[in-house]
């Protein structure tokens, strides 16, 4: 008998095993009620019960993925679709028919319809109008005066979407509603998804009459938006038109609800996180001026001393960095979920069909397993030297696979622009009543911050 002859023994299949229970739940709400109370604190322990955990919301069992490797496993694997808590809760806003929230061949063919406005060869298009908007916001402000960075974030994410990506003349007034409105919406949201109590948000209490409030002038600001376009018969070369001129899968025009969908997408979603990652900007150059005076430094190497430009963000290395490292430690989309549509596994765990799974950016990126200092506001651990000591998916601000956010490019280009003519104007000092703590909702932003500029 000869050594190749001898066939290895195939070992046994590894049995995927139930993952572990974590500990803290109370009666009917079950773990809800620490999601409620101090979620990013109960997000960022759960891997020291493993790499994947049980949950209880509510009446559900849900799992937790608290690994990167995991992470990027489950939004890359077609045995999940984008469903569960998180999902649910928001279709009140974004409906069931937007790109944000469709599934299968309905979401392909709507990335199809929007990505061409996200090209990387469509993207210099919109430099003029970032350039405009993000010098307008330092000439607005007046050196000593007490910014309110809530409104005027939001106010700069909405004029910079609208004017790129919907033409219209529907700026600051609109703005300003979007802005009072999305912070009551997104807040309420939240609490239906970690605290489940169904018809109870249906009666008329104050709370509830305040959501609905809001909702509704969401989407009667989406219906003005479309209705205007209409009535004007242009068409420029933007979303909204493609919008309204995109078939469906049989050649017919698509739907008013779909359109109506996909424009709340663009608008709401898209300019929640593009504001709330400009608040968490402010506030790192309050507090890490040493940053502020690098970036006005790299911005004068790059310029020579004439205004920033859009052409110029290639080069703003550091100030991308700067803008990474805020995501990083503060990203505005912190808690995702999925659904199973089978009987899977995931990293040697069961979870069955219809399933549920939650993870969070927040906890993952801020995780002393992958980062070295993680709580430390440190943007040169994105250099070129550095970064590969990250561990793969340990910072995917903007996801990965099918469902990688189809406006990463335009998002960074307008936040790298943003900060570079902040910081190369202005110092920023917090002042008395400003409230830096995290107000958690179905985004993170501070809870109220306000700062004062001092001129350079």
């Amino acid at each position: 008998m000869t050594i190749e002859s001898v066939k290895p023994e195939t070992p046994p299949a590894v049995e995927p095993r139930e993952p572990p229970r974590a500990g803290g739940g109370v009666p009917v709400l079950g773990h809800g009620w620490k999601l409620a109370r101090d979620p990013l604190a109960f997000m960022a322990r759960l891997r020291d019960h493993g790499d994947v955990v049980r949950l209880k919301i509510g009446p559900k069992t849900v799992y937790a993925v608290t690994t990167p490797a995991l992470t990027g496993a489950l939004a890359l694997s077609n045995d999940f679709i984008i469903a569960g808590p998180l999902w649910e809760s928001l279709e009140g806003l974004l409906g069931k028919e937007g790109v944000a929230t469709a599934n299968g061949p309905r979401h392909r063919r709507q990335r199809r319809t929007i990505q061409p406005a996200f090209r990387l060869d469509a993207i210099p298009a919109y430099g003029p109008i970032m350039e405009e908007e993000a010098h307008a916001l330092t000439e607005r402000w007046k050196p000593g005066e007490t910014i309110d960075c809530t409104s005027e974030s939001f106010r700069v994410a909405v004029r910079i979407a609208a004017r790129c990506l919907l033409r219209g003349a529907y700026m600051d007034e609109r703005a300003e509603r979007l802005c009072v409105a999305l912070a009551t919406v997104f807040r309420g949201m939240y609490r239906r998804m970690v605290v489940p109590l169904g018809p109870l948000y249906n009666l008329p209490l104050p709370a509830n009459r305040e959501f609905n409030r809001a909702l509704a002038d969401l989407h009667l600001l989406v219906d003005e938006i479309v209705a205007e376009r209409r009535a004007s018969g242009q068409k420029p070369d933007d979303l909204l038109t493609a919008l309204l001129e995109a078939t469906d899968e049989n050649g017919d025009p698509i739907g008013e609800q779909e359109i109506h969908d996909q424009v709340v997408a663009i608008l709401t979603p898209g300019s929640e996180t593009i504001a709330s990652t400009i608040m968490w900007l402010l506030h790192m150059l309050a507090e890490h001026p040493e940053h502020g005076d690098r970036v006005r430094d790299e911005v004068q190497a790059v310029t020579g001393g004439r205004p920033v430009a859009f052409a110029d963000v290639r080069g703003l290395r550091h100030t991308n960095n700067v803008v990474v490292e805020s995501m990083r430690l503060s990203p505005a989309v912190w808690i995702l979920t999925r659904r199973a549509v089978r009987d899977t596994e995931l990293g040697g765990y069961r979870i069955p069909s219809g399933a549920d799974i939650i993870y969070s950016p927040y906890a993952i990126q801020r995780d002393p397993k992958s980062y070295e200092r993680n709580l430390e506001f440190d943007p040169d651990r994105w250099l070129p030297d550095r970064v590969k000591d990250v561990p793969k998916h340990a910072m995917s601000p903007f996801s990965v696979g099918n469902r990688k956010c189809p406006s990463d490019h335009f998002s960074m280009a307008q936040l790298t622009l943003v900060t570079a003519a902040l910081a190369t104007r202005y110092r920023f000092e917090q002042v008395p009543g400003s409230k830096d703590a995290t107000r958690v909702g179905i985004t993170l932003r501070p809870h109220d911050l306000r700062v004062r500029p001092v001129p350079r």
